[in-house]
């Protein structure tokens, strides 16, 4: 039986354009690409799989769960969740494949030894607070630390990592600067009771802004996908030649002529104000087009923009192609990307977050999650 399908939506994911910002971001050995929650709607094996066809040396997943079914489909990079183990399961599962566990606090670290089989060694990832007040060990527990690390010989400590709250922040250098001197701080401490053990700090702001961020392992996230961090500030130009590695298709259901002085769609929130041509998309705040977007954005048909106009409704929403007259029914609107015609542009994740005072992120994980998604 084929599969139920609540949307005619497409979801088209450009391997070829994540492979090439991947590229852009440096030396695979220094990269540790972020695929987490799904590789950011993107599809968590086949980015994996392309990435890992790329070079890549290591992965940061999000749960357990997406490292195990990373090692599954035979990757063998070294995988660190993010989120670190949740129950009892995770940390066994962690273990059995060999991903590298996150340890946040000390009940990790007593939770990691106790998943250790006899004679068998778990690597770990010590996450560190270095600004961010979100998890990890303070330099204050430092001390306490290392000693309970050297009374457990079955953990390899094999990554140190924070997170920069605000690298992609301009105004905010001084703060960055100050996360940067604690990592610093707190790296010295524990590379002395562990010597060789990778540092990672920087993010997609740090791969392609703030070179001293780098060290062994950086971990790129937006980047890999087309977002520019620095989108919107001083330091743009950092992060230009990116590739959007997603965009969103959607069929047209009907054209139809609207009369001066006419209304459509829910609320009455858009009136003709003129004779007008529109046509019906088949997507809708059920395929992740935010209802809030309603008489805010545009959609791209034949290379060409046309505004959205009326409210956007759960798998519909209205376009005016008045000025696109060769629109028929069964034709392709593009919500997000598709090539557009000279002198246009296709909208991007990161305009469309823009107009929903969010940011890219937000946009691409739930698009990716809720439409079907195809390769090239």
């Amino acid at each position: 039986m084929s599969a139920c399908l609540f949307t005619p939506s497409q979801c088209h994911i450009d391997l070829a354009a994540l492979r090439r910002n991947f590229a852009r971001l440096g030396d695979c050995a220094s990269l540790m690409p972020v695929i987490k929650s799904d590789a950011y709607g993107h599809g968590l094996l086949p980015v994996a799989r392309a990435l890992d066809a790329s070079g890549a040396r290591r992965f940061a997943v999000g749960t357990v769960s997406e490292g195990v079914a990373l090692r599954q489909a035979g990757l063998g990079q070294e995988i660190v969740p993010l989120m670190g183990a949740f129950t009892d399961e995770d940390w066994r599962a962690a273990a059995a494949c060999d991903l590298t566990a996150l340890i946040a606090d000390f009940e990790d670290l007593e939770k990691a030894a106790a998943s250790c089989a006899a004679g068998r060694r778990l690597q770990i990832a010590i996450k560190c607070d270095t600004g961010m007040s979100r998890l990890g060990f303070t330099a204050e527990d430092l001390p306490c630390l290392l000693e309970r690390l050297r009374g457990l010989p079955g953990l390899e400590p094999r990554l140190i990592l924070s997170h920069l709250a605000c690298a992609d922040m301009p105004e905010e250098t001084d703060y960055t600067s100050a996360q940067i001197e604690r990592f610093s701080a707190m790296c010295e401490s524990l590379r002395a009771a562990f010597p060789g053990v990778a540092r990672s700090l920087g993010n997609s702001a740090g791969a392609l802004g703030l070179p001293e961020t780098r060290l062994e392992a950086c971990r790129p996230g937006l980047a890999l996908y087309g977002g520019n961090p620095f989108a919107g500030t001083a330091w743009e130009k950092r992060g230009s030649g990116l590739e959007w590695v997603m965009s969103v298709s959607s069929p047209i259901l009907q054209v139809r002529r609207l009369k001066a002085g006419q209304s459509i769609s829910y609320g009455r929130i858009y009136t003709a104000p003129a004779p007008m041509t529109v046509a019906v998309v088949a997507a809708g705040y059920a395929t992740g087009y935010a209802r809030n977007l309603s008489n805010r954005i545009d959609v791209l048909i034949h290379g060409r923009r046309a505004p959205q106009v009326g409210r956007i409704c759960m798998s519909m929403l209205m376009a005016d192609v008045t000025a696109l007259p060769e629109t028929r029914a069964g034709d392709t609107a593009w919500l997000l990307g598709g090539a557009a015609a000279p002198g246009q542009r296709p909208v991007s994740a990161q305009e469309m977050a823009d107009e929903l005072g969010t940011v890219p992120y937000e946009i691409l994980c739930l698009m990716g999650s809720v439409n079907p998604r195809v390769y090239a």
